[in-house]
């Protein structure tokens, strides 16, 4: 019977009603659907990475315009690719006629789309804002350059030409974890719009890619694919079954692909860039008894410089390196006693990044985090320089950065060092490499760290991996503590890499107390972790309401290593839902172990004491599809806590009012309350998103952050006009405001905390 309710709510979901009553309905009816859908029914797919031989692409007899006409004759002797439909139901019958192709020249890659539509309504183009992608309709290929089956090259637009590029690093196996959503690369894209549908044209410079060849013959793997918003429908080549995460971008299922008398290309990129403007801080006067503020003017010139040493080898040289343009860190509220982690946003150390993954295992600690560099808690540091060599050498990935940074206060002048190596084993999916960092400072202080890591795919979709790391740290070897147990890491794991069927990941980390890598991340030391999980998932057939139904348990235990105690423990079931137009339902319970030997602050005012805790919650999570201009989206979690209760509500809303103009706004609470021992804690997050665009060029984004916890107001605003590739003019503006201005202690704090106006402009230079 509810699966009856909730067809009939689908077809009510579909007649003309606001997105707040559809996504009642939908939350509705898959709740119901929690009882009333069998698990039965479902699709089975197989497939084998690597069996299919590899084609030959075109090589271009006549030149291609760039002009997203797709009209020249070049391109009727390209033959498209056949395409299957992926999602939301695999195989199922294409509703709308797609041409794909791929071609080439001496110095470009060209891929062009005919991408027609029944309904010239249904077209989904909601925005020009760059690397911002707002449920449009999207048109992409994916590369993997190196042939490597871990890395790929990710390129796609839109009907108003909107470009994005995102780096895929570990075979896209950690999910959207697995992207690097903020590195970009030269190249260009066209596209025209009719009453038939849309068409485009892309154009990638080989010297943007890093390749290898042998005399003249390059053989990468290849993805492309079309994805439509109004019926969550995506066409692709080669035929790759939903068996994994993202499969549409897993570079180790792509399709091998053959260009011929492709030579190594060498240009010099060339990028300085000019800035001034002004910075204000506040400061406690001399008197003790006001705030004043300290004025900077700052005028600042700097440069980068790219060099393709070779096809499949690339230099970076950079001085005075400044990241002015770049936007500020998400704002997080910690409720627990661990540290939290923050993404790379700064370009310099985007490119190739993922031959730099040093994952061990844990909640994300890592061997080398690029954001050790050039920044102390939170705050710019003065890069002075540095340099990166990124690509293979023969049988080896290599990875080379070494930066300097300036003296700041009572942190030193530093110098920063990373090498990694990594080559394939075995067979094309195993790897095995080594990973070092260095941190020396003037004053003789300096910490080493180094690792050796092996991936090996040891049969179909079961993988191993192994990792073992090590720090050396001065104070220590200073103070003879060194231990070759403590100051090391390893981690084992043993997983099988499916979204289909049964699937399962086991992991076993031990990590030392003195383990000190101080160029990564590491959130707990001195513990042994287990970290067992289930999963169960089927993707159900073209009758079915449903794409995807998936029920599982993930967690972990923690034990300290001094006396094998439970330090923490987690146990997380759940059961989540996708329909076939993408909206998703998480219905989950968490169970959580914490034994706290010395207490710790939640805020201020509140503490958790010593002493042993179970807590309980219910969780509920629900997305609606990306098609909507308005997304709301909803997680509520409520249930013990410690010892008291807390109840978390967050909830967001994404509104493409216009191709020009979209807001996001989220806003997170969370209820604490200690009964027994008369404390309560009431934390508020909100940030608000502004972004508007002109067009490809012209583009502003302003984004509000308020945080009570730190009692901060945050604004940060950028304006850009983007002449063509490397050429950007950059306005910045950033205030901080003090939201609880009243101290215990000490004079009341100034409305402004900080605040900055400046103005960059980076021009690129080609040879």
């Amino acid at each position: 019977m509810s699966s009856l309710l909730f067809a009939r709510l689908l077809r009510n979901h579909d007649r003309p009603r606001s997105n707040v009553d559809r996504f009642k309905h939908l939350i509705l009816g898959m709740c119901l659907s929690f009882l009333g859908q069998p698990l039965a029914a479902q699709v089975t797919v197989d497939y084998a990475p690597g069996a299919q031989p590899p084609i030959n692409l075109h090589r271009l007899a006549q030149p291609i315009q760039l002009d997203g006409l797709v009209d020249e004759p070049a391109w009727r002797a390209v033959d498209p690719f056949p395409l299957v439909m992926y999602q939301p139901t695999y195989k199922g019958a294409m509703t709308e006629r797609t041409e794909i192709r791929v071609a080439y020249d001496d110095d470009h890659l060209y891929v062009s789309g005919k991408l027609y539509h029944v309904v010239s309504e249904n077209l989904r183009a909601n925005s020009f804002y760059r690397d911002r992608w707002s449920g449009d309709e999207t048109f992409a290929i994916v590369l993997d350059t190196f042939n490597d089956n871990e890395n790929a090259l990710w390129f796609y637009t839109t009907p108003l030409g909107t470009r994005f590029d995102i780096a895929v690093a570990d075979d896209a196996a950690n999910g959207r974890a697995s992207n690097n959503d903020n590195w970009n690369t030269f190249w260009d894209v066209a596209t025209t719009r009719t009453d038939e549908g849309w068409f485009a044209e892309i154009r990638i410079p080989f010297s943007s890619l890093g390749f290898q060849d042998e005399d003249g013959r390059v053989e990468m793997g290849m993805i492309v694919y079309r994805w439509m918003g109004h019926n969550n429908h995506r066409y692709i080549f080669p035929d790759i079954p939903p068996r994994w995460e993202r499969g549409s971008n897993k570079p180790s299922v792509a399709q091998d692909v053959i260009l011929e008398g492709v030579y190594s290309r060498k240009p010099i990129y060339v990028t300085p860039y000019g800035l001034g403007g002004v910075q204000r801080n506040s400061e406690l006067a001399p008197s003790k008894t006001a705030y004043r503020f300290n004025d900077d003017f700052t005028r600042e010139i700097g440069l980068d410089v790219k060099y393709n040493l070779t096809n499949n080898l690339t230099l970076d040289a950079t001085v005075n390196t400044d990241f002015a343009q770049v936007e500020a860190d998400d704002q997080q509220i910690n409720l627990t006693r661990f540290s939290l982690f923050f993404p790379e946003k700064r370009q310099f150390f985007q490119e190739r990044s993922g031959i730099f993954e040093f994952d061990t295992g844990a909640s994300g600690s890592r061997l080398f985090h690029s954001r050790r560099i050039g920044l102390v808690d939170g705050q710019p540091i003065r890069i002075l320089g540095g340099s990166r060599l990124v690509g293979r050498m023969g049988e080896w990935d290599i990875g080379l950065l070494n930066m300097q940074t300036a003296k700041e206060g009572d942190v030193p002048t530093e110098n920063f060092g990373v090498l990694r190596l990594r080559r394939r084993v075995f067979n094309a999916f195993s790897t095995i490499g080594g990973l070092a960092t260095s941190r020396i400072d003037v004053d003789g202080g300096y910490n080493l760290a180094y690792g050796l890591d092996g991936i090996v795919r040891v049969m179909g979709d079961e993988y191993f991996t192994a990792k073992w790391a090590q720090t050396l740290d001065k104070n220590q070897l200073d103070a003879g503590a060194f231990s070759f147990l403590d100051a090391g890491r390893f981690m084992l794991k043993w997983e099988r890499r499916i979204i289909q069927g049964f699937s399962y990941e086991l992991e076993v980390v031990r990590s030392g107390a003195d383990y000190n890598p101080s160029v990564g991340f590491v959130r707990r030391r001195d513990v042994l972790v287990l970290s067992p999980d289930v999963n169960y998932q089927s993707f159900r057939g073209a009758d079915s309401r449903f794409r995807r139904i998936w029920v599982g348990n993930w967690s972990n235990i923690y034990l300290r290593n001094e006396d094998g105690s439970v330090e923490s423990a987690w146990l997380h079931p759940f059961y989540w839902l996708e329909t076939k137009g993408g909206a998703t339902l998480l219905l989950s319970t968490a169970h959580t172990y914490e034994d706290v030997r010395m207490s710790f602050p939640l805020s201020a005012e509140v503490m958790v004491p010593v002493g042993s805790y179970w807590f309980h919650d219910l969780w509920v999570e629900a997305n609606p599809p990306d098609r909507w201009f308005f997304r709301p989206d909803v997680t509520f979690r409520t249930g013990t806590f410690y010892d008291g209760w807390k109840t978390t509500l967050s909830s967001g809303a994404t509104w493409n009012l216009s191709r020009h103009l979209e807001l996001r706004g989220t806003y997170e609470l969370n209820l604490i309350r200690f009964s027994d021992r008369d404390q309560q804690l009431d934390t508020h997050l909100g940030q608000i998103r502004i972004q508007a665009a002109l067009n490809t060029h012209f583009s502003a984004t302003a984004f509000l952050q308020y945080n009570s916890v730190a009692d901060v107001f945050i604004v940060n605003t950028r304006i850009r006009y983007h002449f063509g590739e490397g050429n950007d003019l950059w306005l910045v503006f950033n205030e901080g405001f003090n939201t609880e201005r009243h101290q215990s202690f000490g004079p009341m704090l100034p409305v402004t905390d900080s605040r900055a106006i400046l103005l960059k402009y980076t021009h690129t230079f080609i040879w």
